[in-house]
C-alpha cells in the first residue's frame, strides 16, 4: 500500500471518494490499511458524512453480573453486542477505548450510547460515547444507587434524565451549568419502562394494591418541569384518563412502554384470558396510542406457535419504532417483531438463554458534544 497512488490523493478527494459508501462499507474499509483507518476515523470526515448514513440497530443490555457466570458476563461487558435486522447479523462494537471496568449500556441516541461503569474510585459514572468514533464523554458524578435504582432517558436534543419513584436527575449539554439538576418526581409508585417521546415522559405505574395491580400511564412535559432560573423542577405529572378507553389496561398482564414511530407510543403485555388472581395469558399484545387523537388500537399479536416458548417464563421487551424484541428466560433465542412480520433471531450472544434487555441503536458516526 505504501506505494499506491491512493497515498498521492489529497485528503478531501479521499474524503469524497469514501463519503459515496454506505456507514456498513466505510466501516469494513477501516480496516484494510492504516491508511484507510486514519483518513476514515478523522474529524473531518466524520463531520462531513455524521448525517448521512447509520444504521439501525437493536443493541443488547449485558445481563446482571453472577458470580458463577463472570468469565461470560466480562466478555459481554467489553463490547456491545448489536443485531442488524436488515442484514440478519450480530455485530459487535469493542468498547476497549474506555478507560473504567465493567462499562454496562442502557441507552442510545442518535449514534451515542449511555452507559454506566466504575470509575478508578469505584463510584458509578454515566459515560455519553460513540463505538464508531471510539470518544467519549464522563457526565458529572453521580452516586452508585442511581445505577442501581435509576431509568436514564435520552433523546435527539442531547438531555438526559435518570428517573426514578421518589426523585429524578436532569442533565442537558447545552445548558450553562453543567451540573445535574434534582427533583421530585412524586410517583405514586416506581415508574415501569418509562420512556421519552415529544418532548415529554411517560411512564406506567402500578396505582392498586399489593394483591391486585391496577396500571395507569402518566405523562410529564419537560418544558414544563425544568426553570433553569431556579436550578428546580416543578412536579407536573399528569395521570393520563380517558372514558372510552375502558378497561385497556386491566387486560394487559404486566404491560410495559416502548417508544413508537413518530407520535406514537407501544404498549406491550400478556392478553389475559380471564379477571381472575393468577391469570394465564392467551397471548401477548402489542397495543398503539396516537399521542395526536389520544386513541389506542391493535398493533398486532405474537403468533400462537411462538408465544408458547414465552407462556411458562418471564420476558422482557426491548425495541423502537416498528422493531419489537422479546427475550425469555431459557428460551434459546429471540423473537422479533419487524415492521408487521414475526421470526425468531438466532445466535444470540452466550449461550442465549438469558434474560436480555436492550435499547435501539441508530449507529452514525456523531461527535461527542
Amino acid at each position: 500500500m505504501e506505494d499506491s497512488p491512493i497515498n498521492r490523493l489529497p485528503e478531501d478527494t479521499l474524503h469524497q471518494i469514501f463519503s459515496s459508501l454506505s456507514l456498513r462499507q466505510i466501516m469494513i474499509c477501516r480496516s484494510v490499511c492504516k491508511l484507510f483507518n486514519r483518513t476514515l476515523t478523522s474529524s473531518s470526515f466524520i463531520h462531513l458524512i455524521s448525517a448521512r448514513s447509520h444504521l439501525h440497530l437493536l443493541a443488547l443490555r449485558p445481563p446482571h453480573l453472577h458470580h458463577h457466570h463472570h468469565s461470560l458476563h466480562a466478555s459481554l461487558h467489553s463490547c456491545i453486542h448489536v443485531y442488524d435486522p436488515d442484514q440478519n447479523q450480530w455485530l459487535r462494537f469493542s468498547l476497549d477505548f474506555l478507560p473504567f471496568r465493567s462499562p454496562h449500556p442502557v441507552a442510545s441516541s442518535l449514534g451515542l450510547v449511555y452507559l454506566w461503569a466504575d470509575s478508578p474510585d469505584s463510584n458509578k459514572s454515566l459515560i455519553v460515547c460513540n463505538p464508531l468514533t471510539r470518544q467519549y464523554r464522563v457526565l458529572p458524578q453521580l452516586g452508585s444507587a442511581w445505577s442501581r435504582h435509576g431509568s436514564v432517558l435520552v433523546d435527539s436534543r442531547n438531555r438526559v434524565m435518570v428517573l426514578t419513584e421518589l426523585a429524578a436527575l436532569y442533565f442537558s449539554f447545552s445548558q450553562k451549568t453543567q451540573q445535574w439538576l434534582k427533583f421530585s418526581s412524586n410517583l405514586p409508585s416506581k415508574p415501569r419502562s418509562p420512556i421519552m417521546i415529544s418532548n415529554s415522559v411517560f411512564a406506567l405505574c402500578d396505582v392498586g394494591s399489593p394483591w391486585r395491580s391496577k396500571w395507569k400511564l402518566f405523562s410529564c412535559a419537560v418544558k414544563n418541569l425544568l426553570n433553569l432560573n431556579l436550578n428546580v423542577m416543578n412536579n407536573n405529572w399528569e395521570c393520563l384518563e380517558r372514558h372510552e378507553w375502558g378497561d385497556i389496561f386491566d387486560i394487559m398482564k404486566r404491560p410495559r412502554l416502548i417508544p413508537g414511530d413518530g407520535n406514537k407510543i407501544l404498549m406491550i403485555g400478556g392478553l389475559k384470558s380471564n379477571y381472575s388472581f393468577n391469570q394465564s395469558c392467551s397471548t401477548i399484545l402489542i397495543l398503539r396510542l396516537d399521542l395526536e387523537t389520544m386513541e389506542w388500537e391493535e398493533a398486532t399479536r405474537m403468533p400462537e406457535a411462538m408465544h408458547r416458548w414465552f407462556q411458562d417464563s418471564k420476558f422482557k421487551v426491548f425495541g423502537g419504532g416498528n422493531r419489537v424484541c422479546f427475550s425469555g428466560k431459557k428460551v434459546g433465542r429471540l423473537a422479533l417483531w419487524d415492521c408487521c412480520k414475526w421470526r425468531w433471531i438466532d445466535g444470540v450472544p452466550g449461550n442465549g438463554d438469558e434474560l436480555f434487555r436492550g435499547f435501539t441503536f441508530e449507529a452514525r458516526l456523531t461527535a461527542i458534544p
